[in-house]
Parts: structure tokens; sequence; C-alpha cells
């Protein structure tokens, strides 16, 4: 059986609590939980990750290459130390909103390197973005990452099972969970659509009904091709959500 994660966003730490532990008492199906790093929110990916980590041990949080100095960024790796964390998803990250915050010019490929020879028995996934450039060019980035050390790889939400098996094809050997994220109103297809770029086939429909049929579906295909899945559920009610593919 496939391994499967899933994205929990890190808001106060009594709400992330409740969801977890939620989580963990109905859904022995979900192996993992995954905390992104969003600059909106006062807690920090690594922060709740340690509160997390007695309930779920494996919890991965995600790091912004470019929050780091590698010449000084002694205090993250103290932090995974402290906390016990095995598992990052090091991303690039977007420049924030707001210019007071500090970013710096470290790259994902740096920062997985740095975290590789600091934390050797640290497990470093990066991530797969099949929409931000042209298949052949994020297949050569796949291949960096690879040569950097990074140990498996986290995609971005497809929404075509052809889009899948081409990556699939390609990822084949490796640790990767395929993402999955319900898109139920027209004004949030329109944002995939317009921000990220995503490729829906024609046949999709923004409801619950046809993001549960898709997301067994991808569930059903990886546990039959060595895959694991990522389910990322934004702005809808994670226990109906997670009944519902595991009915």
């Amino acid at each position: 059986m496939n391994k499967i994660l899933l994205e929990v966003v890190p808001r106060e730490i009594p709400v992330v609590l409740q969801e977890v532990n939620t989580v963990k008492k109905n859904f022995n199906q979900i192996t993992g939980i995954n905390i992104p790093d969003l600059l909106r929110f006062e807690n920090r990916s690594w922060d709740v990750a340690s509160v997390i980590h007695p309930i779920f041990p494996n919890v991965i949080p995600h790091l912004r290459a470019i929050d780091f100095d590698l010449d000084h960024c002694e205090e993250i790796i103290q932090t995974l130390k402290h906390s016990q964390i095995s598992s990052v998803v090091v991303i690039k990250g977007d420049p924030p909103t707001d210019m007071t915050k500090r970013v710096y010019p470290t790259t994902t490929i740096k920062l997985i390197k740095k975290l590789k020879k600091e934390l050797n028995h640290l497990k470093v996934y990066a991530g797969v973005d099949q929409y931000r450039v042209g298949i052949k060019d994020e297949f050569d980035y796949i291949e960096m990452k690879k040569d950097a050390g990074a140990d498996g790889f986290l995609t971005q939400p497809f929404f075509d099972m052809r889009l899948v098996d081409i990556f699939t094809e390609k990822l084949n050997g490796m640790e990767v969970y395929i993402g999955i994220s319900p898109v139920v109103t027209e004004k949030s297809q329109s944002y995939w659509e317009s921000r990220n770029r995503a490729y829906f086939p024609k046949d999709f429909v923004p409801t619950m009904e046809w993001n549960v049929k898709f997301a067994k579906e991808v569930i059903t295909y990886c546990s039959k091709n060595g895959m694991n899945t990522y389910l990322m559920p934004i702005r809808i009610h994670l226990e109906e959500y997670l009944r519902r593919i595991f009915d």
C-alpha cells in the first residue's frame, strides 16, 4: 500500500492539534503530515512540526530556500536536530510581499546540499512543479535536485491522469508523492489556471464529487505503480473530504 501524506496549514497551534488528532484517530490511512511554510501565518513550519511530532513522528516541514543565509543557518539546523525532525521539503519560495522580511540568493539546490552535508541522517525532499516550465526543463531540474542529494519528490497537484502518467514514468524508482488538491469552485479553478498555470482536462467539473473520484483514481494508480500520495485539502471541510476518499 502506498504512503499518504496530508498537508496541514500552520494556523494557531490549538487548531492544528485538533486537526491532527482528528486525523490520527479516524484515518489510519494517513502516514504523515506535511507543514507548508506560509508567511501570512506567524507560526513557521518547523515550529509547528515540533509540536506535531509526538502525535505524528513522520511530520515534514517545508523550508523556503530564500529565507536562509547558508553562512549563518545554524539555528534551523539545531532546531531540526532538537525537534528530532527526520524529513523536510526544500522549495525555492516566493519573495515576500512585505519587503521588510529578509531574503537571500539561496537556491533550492544549494540548500539541499547544505542540509545533506550538515545532517546526513535527514531525508530531504524536493518539489516538482509540472506547470512551471516545459516538461523537458522540469525533468532537467529534477535531475539537478537528485544530483544535489534530494531523497525524493513531492509534486504540485495534478488534475489529469495523463500528466500523472508522464511524470511517474520519469520519477520511477524514487520516493515520490503525487499531489492532489480538491478544486470545488470556478474561482479556485481560475486561480490555479492563472497563478499556477495548472492544466485541467475537458471533463473537469469543480465539484466535490469529481475531486473525490479523481483522488481515488490517483491513490489506486500510485498503489499499483510504487508511488505515494500527497493530499492538499484547501478551504474545504477536512474530515468530510477524507471520509469520502477513504469510504
